[in-house]
């Protein structure tokens, strides 16, 4: 009898490692554990001064009625990031004493830490694809997040944590009130733009050219009332401080291409190549992968309910898999990865590596995958072999991505009114 309950609690615990049904109960487990990490981790190893003074600064001349955008700068140069950001961080300036009460501001990024990951995990919830031992690697044993989150206060976790709101109304067939969030995403950070060209494929195949007109404008005009103050002041110095898709980074932070010259690393062919790859990476995934119905791409142009082929619905997988592929594609052809934008991608990096099926004796390449990865962001500063490192690295996911996600053959089947040929004596 005993060696028999232990049998069974033996399996039980087996199942919990790696059944994706558990993963509501792992996930509470891992909630509460950060909540004690983060608080270690604030009170234990010292803050780093790096962006949240240039971020009081920026929003403190916002505060003092200064409405042109070029006139805002903090003391890493002016202010490039849209009107959400100013409000958001202004509430931020005011809760913390006017940026000075730096522990407040901690305990705030751990709160939001732990909103982000209740939002990461409730899309794993939804997905059950992921065992849910990989989350101890996306929670616990990433040192570089926690340290994106609580000791550099970025505002990049700010944009990614709306951006996971919304992925979770889009879960919920609720598109109008996720692109607003979406769009709220975006005027924090231009980054989560590389999700827009996935969003722009479902918002098509759901509703078509017509039907997803006014989820764009909604998208639109939250940026038009967000940046209203400032497009009335100075409308050309707004758009192109807070949208400036040109932006030159510098080389000595670059995480992905430190084996280039910098020469090279500062070409504007280097990056319209990045600009093509990317293009035409989001072009395969589209028309490949993406886009499963018989009849042309172009058909995403109708109205769903006048297509010859009814396409299959979106399901919650297919919603993420597009999302995060989406994502994915801008984070390999990104001009540049500095070490805060870890976060655009590193949660997503579970379902990106798991949503196809997996062979148990194949976990062990991905975990050790998700490590190399890890190992790579947390070599400061970067060298040639951790940046040629984490390309393969990428390199394999997009593989996975693309070889794992293949349509079946479809099967053979004999046309009606013909009969099969007789088989010859010697095969029978």
């Amino acid at each position: 009898m005993a060696a028999a309950a232990l049998r069974r609690a033996w399996r039980e615990r087996h199942a919990a490692l790696l059944e994706p049904s558990y993963t509501p109960l792992v996930a509470a487990c891992l909630c509460l554990a950060e909540g004690g990490v983060n608080l270690w981790v604030i009170r234990r190893v010292p803050y780093t001064e790096i962006d949240w003074k240039a971020y009081m600064d920026e929003v403190e001349g916002f505060a003092n009625g200064t409405l042109d955008y070029t006139q805002l700068k903090g003391d890493t140069g002016p202010l490039v990031y849209p009107a959400g950001f100013v409000y958001i961080f202004l509430g931020l300036y005011y809760a913390t004493g006017r940026g000075t009460d730096i522990r407040l501001a901690q305990y705030l990024f751990a709160g939001l830490y732990l909103l982000n990951l209740l939002l990461v995990f409730r899309i794993y919830c939804r997905t059950n694809k992921v065992p849910p031992y990989v989350f101890f690697f996306m929670c616990c044993a990433s040192y570089r997040i926690h340290s994106i989150f609580v000791l550099r206060l970025f505002n990049d976790t700010v944009a990614m944590a709306i951006l996971f709101l919304s992925v979770n109304l889009f879960l919920e067939e609720r598109w109008s009130w996720g692109c607003l969030i979406f769009s709220l995403a975006v005027s924090v950070k231009m980054n989560v733009l590389l999700f827009a060209p996935g969003l722009l494929f479902l918002l098509l195949k759901r509703f078509g050219l017509l039907g997803c007109i006014p989820k764009l404008c909604i998208c639109a005009l939250l940026q038009v009332i967000l940046g209203l103050p400032f497009l009335l002041v100075n409308p050309v110095g707004y758009l192109t401080r807070s949208f400036d898709l040109g932006r030159q980074f510098q080389f000595k932070w670059t995480v992905n291409w430190r084996f280039l010259p910098e020469e090279v690393f500062q070409h504007r062919a280097f990056h319209t190549t990045l600009l093509l790859a990317h293009l035409a990476g989001l072009g395969l995934f589209a028309l490949h992968r993406w886009h499963r119905s018989r009849e042309s791409i172009l058909a995403l142009l109708k109205d769903p309910a006048e297509r010859k082929h009814p396409s299959h619905p979106l399901t919650v997988n297919k919603i993420v898999f597009i999302l995060f592929s989406s994502n994915f594609l801008g984070v390999c052809c990104s001009r540049s990865l500095h070490y805060q934008f870890y976060v655009w991608y590193f949660h997503t990096l579970p379902y990106l590596l798991w949503c196809t099926p997996t062979a148990k004796l194949a976990h062990m390449p991905k975990v050790l995958l998700l490590g190399v990865i890890e190992l790579c962001w947390n070599t400061y500063p970067s060298t040639v072999c951790s940046s040629l490192s984490l390309h393969i690295c990428h390199g394999l996911v997009l593989l996975q991505l693309w070889y794992g996600t293949a349509p079946l053959p479809a099967p053979h089947n004999p046309q009606p009114g013909r009969r099969p040929a007789p088989l010859s004596k010697k095969a029978q």
